[in-house]
């Protein structure tokens, strides 16, 4: 897939991002280059490599699922802004 100045030209527009006329063509030159870096990547051999999310080893720490009536309202209740008969005051957001 190669990218053309209009193509940048196009997507810049949909970005809400302003380039200079001139610029248009580096930028397209720019990205063909990462487009076929990334194509290079394609050819790796993966077979048999698990999926990761990082590259650390790591196992999230998990608490108990219990069910608790939530403690003390007056407590919970403190830190908000707003609060009426026990509840959060929100404003309005659905007409």
């Amino acid at each position: 897939m190669a990218i053309d100045a209009a193509t940048v030209r196009k997507v810049a527009h949909l970005a809400r991002v302003a380039e200079p006329e001139d610029r248009l063509e580096a930028l397209a030159q720019e990205l063909n280059g990462i487009l076929a870096w990334i194509e290079q990547l394609n050819e790796v051999d993966v077979q048999g490599v698990e999926p990761m999310t990082t590259a650390v080893e790591a196992t999230q720490p998990l608490r108990e699922d219990e069910v608790t009536a939530g403690g003390d309202p007056a407590k919970v209740l403190a830190n908000a802004p707003k609060s009426a008969d026990g509840f959060f005051v929100v404003p309005k957001v659905v007409e």
